[in-house]
Parts: structure tokens; sequence; C-alpha cells
């Protein structure tokens, strides 16, 4: 630890915070845990736990992030946790062992932050991105292919004909179809993602929760719900936007091909941006918290 007088939390203190961060999660953890027990799939929560590496186990795992002493016979499991060592008459995150594993990935995730912070949000591509990903599909390109489609495959082919599609996005762009590549503006790369990567993406987002559990356990476990929870409200948006038709999984859709759909869909982009605009600013201050320590 390089506090010289860190805060402490007593066992009755952090193991009621505990008890909380398990109880939201479970909202999601919960039923992805009975699905895959029954052999069942969802098209929008799997996402949630597929694309995202974080397994449900860690994701209910509560931590009082960097600098923070726990204290008490249940704290001493921890001990057997990856970067958690004995600090005074408690256990804390072991900066140094988690810094010498993973200080060039802090650094990089506080140089994405920091520059994806600094630029003005753009609210101009209205979900694009999960057309592209269905415009003229070669075999096996189809990701879905259990839901119907709204419009067809000719009408959703005409929506992506008649749009500018501007995705900002590598993780987003790299799902494109074949014939969607082309029709982007960008072309979105892992080496360019620091100078292309923009808050009003919803893609950008939903990986605040990434780059908390990738810090994690520097990260508070009450953060990386926040983040986590941004994640599963934006991907309802992403797929209400999109080509599919969830009217059978209880959602109505956000028709991004009208006017009103427009409005309705940039309305709550700007809302995500706000959110994950504070997020990220608390994630840069456990970034810069670790790259700050001796």
């Amino acid at each position: 630890m390089h506090l010289l007088d860190p805060p402490v939390l007593a066992e009755e203190e952090w193991t009621v915070r505990e008890a909380a961060h398990q109880r939201r999660v479970d909202a999601w953890v919960l039923p992805h845990q009975q699905r895959r027990r029954a052999g069942e799939a969802h098209p929008v929560w799997d996402f949630l736990f597929s694309y995202y590496s974080q397994t449900p186990g860690r994701l209910r795992r509560w931590h009082p992030g960097v600098g923070t002493v726990l204290t008490g016979p249940a704290a001493e499991a921890r001990l057997s946790w990856p970067f958690h060592a004995r600090v005074g008459q408690g256990v804390a995150v072991d900066v140094g062992a988690f810094l010498a594993k993973r200080s060039t990935a802090v650094g990089w995730v506080h140089g994405l932050l920091s520059a994806t912070a600094g630029r003005s949000p753009q609210f101009g591509c209205f979900g694009l991105h999960e057309w592209a990903m269905l415009y003229r599909p070669g075999a096996g390109e189809v990701r879905h292919e259990q839901l119907p489609l709204r419009l067809g495959q000719a009408g959703t082919d005409a929506v992506v004909d008649s749009h500018r599609v501007q995705c900002s996005h590598i993780d987003a762009y790299r799902f494109f179809t074949r014939a969607g590549v082309p029709r982007n503006t960008l072309t979105p790369t892992r080496e360019t993602q620091q100078q292309l990567e923009q808050p009003g993406c919803l893609h950008a987002t939903m990986d605040l929760y990434k780059w908390a559990y990738k810090l994690s356990p520097a990260v508070p476990g009450e953060l990386l719900a926040d983040c986590f929870e941004l994640a599963a409200d934006v991907r309802e948006l992403d797929m209400r936007a999109s080509p599919y038709d969830l009217t059978a999984l209880g959602w109505s859709p956000v028709a991004i091909e009208t006017p009103a759909g427009k409005a309705e869909y940039v309305a709550a982009q700007r809302g995500f941006a706000a959110r994950g605009a504070a997020l990220r600013t608390r994630l840069l201050a456990v970034c810069q918290e670790l790259l700050d320590a001796p």
C-alpha cells in the first residue's frame, strides 16, 4: 500500500456493501445462470456475458477499491485472491503486484478514457452500426438468425443505402458484413482507437464496464456495478434500435429509419453519454491513483 494511513473498514461495514453489490448484479446474473443451465440463449442479455469476458462469479465479487483496508475474519479469505495482501491488521489490494502485471494496461486505459473524455460527443450515427452488421449478408454473417427483421432483408438494406454510416468504434465496425464495411465513412482500427473513440458512441459507453473489470480489484464494486448497469441499459437501446424485431421479447422498436425514431434514439443517447461521462471521470481517478503509486 502507498498510503501512510489508509481508510479501514470493519467487517460489519464492508460485508453490508458486499451483500448490496451482489443483490444488485444478481438481477442479471441469476437469470443468465438459469438460462445457461436450461440451454437457452437470450439475444439481448447474453451479450453482457459473452462479448464481455467477465464471468458472473467475478462480477459478483465486491471490492472496496484501491487504498482501502478490510478487516475481520471474512477478509482473510481474500488473501487467496489475485492482487491482495495483508496490510496491518487487514487485507487490501496489493498495488505493487497489480502494477507489476498490469501497468501497461492501466496506462492504455487511462489514455483511451482521457482522449474520449476530451472530445465532444457525436449524436448522428442513429445506431446504424447494427444495420451495417446485417447489410447484404453473406454466408454465416447473421448473428441472431432466430430473430425476424422488422423490415425484412430488402428493407434493412434500403435503410443502410439511404443513410450515411459513420461508426467510430472498432469493436462494432469489425462485425460489419463484408458488404457493410465500405459503407462506413471511417476505418477504425485498434491502432486508431484512441484517436477515434468519442463519448456519444453507445459502444464506447458500454465498454466502460470492460475497463472497470479490467482494472479490478482496484475499482470499487459500486463503480463496477454502475458501469455494468449502464452497459445493460445501453444494450437494450442498441437492440431496440437494430433491424431485429424484439416484440416477442416485450420490447417495442426504436424505428431509427423515421424522424421520430431518430429523435428518440438521440435523446436516449444523450442521457447515456451524460451517465457515461460521470463514470469515465471516476474510472480515470482510479487510473490516476494507480499511476501515481510509488
